[in-house]
């Protein structure tokens, strides 16, 4: 937001405010001339009020548009949060004024009420309440790409009293109310900075060693041209399991919005590097042979039925 824009947010609060305050000043000057009783008195302290209130919400909102970026703003909650307390100050200010010690009290016997309200609108309420503390504690701001466990994974487009929108990559427009958000696990792809690294697992076989294995892998991520190569990507065993060795090819991201097209890439380029290299992933063959057909086969060689193993090239087990 440019100077001029700053200028012209704080110009009506900033006359209000300085139009009402010299009102007050000068009240006793101005019964002079006209016929001011006790009310209009008042009303003209009370216009103050607001008019300060107006003003500070909107310092606050400028001090935030500031201290945030464009690619991550505050959320437009916190301004809201501040304006509405700001205001409520304001109105039980004017209470006081035209209610005087009883004020406190009409608003003691208003709790009441209000619990009341509440208890039938707690839905409402826990989304509100919920809303607020996501924006006092700010796990994700509009623009960041989050996980919400269970719920959604896009990008947070708007965050409001009672809902958050995300906008996923297949272009749903979910809503999602804030209580809801607040009891899960939230995964921010977009904080503290916006590059992540991602990793994809390769099973190969115990025949092809490790170094092999681990040279073939790194060459073929290497030539991935929508990955970071600023840090390098790196290849580590995962796991030495009776399937094969498991390989985590891992690379960075500079934005969440490219895995899936990154993942594609990195899957194509080492599915061709290991067929160069003459050898693919380990294959689990399961030969199905009709009942009758076993038993004749068995009969002409004089040897017992098959034994049907998911791995064809596991040694068998002892009789």
């Amino acid at each position: 937001m440019t100077a001029k824009q700053h200028i012209r947010r704080l110009a009506w609060p900033s006359v209000s405010l300085v139009l009402s305050l010299a009102l007050v000043l000068f009240r006793a000057d101005l019964t002079r001339y006209f016929e001011l009783d006790e009310t209009v008195s008042l009303g003209l302290k009370a216009l103050a009020y607001f008019a300060a209130a107006w003003l500070v919400s909107r310092v606050f909102a400028m001090a935030l548009d500031r201290a945030g970026t464009r690619s991550r703003p505050y959320p437009r909650l916190l301004n809201d949060i501040i304006a509405a307390i700001l205001f409520l100050v304001a109105f039980v200010g004017t209470t006081s004024l035209f209610m005087g010690q009883g004020a406190f009290g009409a608003l003691a016997g208003s709790g009441l009420v209000l619990a009341m309200l509440g208890f039938a609108i707690r839905n409402v309420v826990a989304d509100t309440l919920s809303g607020v503390a996501l924006g006092i504690e700010g796990p994700f701001r509009i623009g960041d790409w989050v996980d919400i466990d269970g719920l959604a994974r896009g990008k947070v487009v708007e965050i409001g009293w009672r809902t958050t929108r995300v906008l996923t990559r297949d272009s749903m427009y979910l809503i999602l109310p804030n209580s809801q958000i607040a009891r899960q696990r939230i995964t921010n792809y977009s904080a503290p900075k916006p590059h992540y690294r991602a990793q994809v697992t390769i099973t190969l076989d115990h025949t092809m060693p490790i170094e092999q294995a681990r040279k073939i892998l790194l060459g073929a991520v290497r030539e991935a041209k929508l990955i970071q190569h600023d840090p390098a990507p790196d290849v580590r065993v995962f796991a030495y399991e009776d399937v094969g060795i498991i390989y985590a090819v891992r690379y960075w991201l500079s934005r969440f919005d490219r895995d899936i097209d990154c993942r594609d890439e990195v899957y194509g380029l080492v599915d061709d590097a290991l067929r160069r290299a003459g050898t693919t992933a380990p294959r689990r063959r399961i030969e199905l042979m009709n009942t009758e057909t076993a038993t004749d086969a068995a009969r002409a060689t004089d040897q017992p039925p098959a034994i049907l193993h998911p791995f064809p090239n596991a040694p068998m087990p002892k009789p």
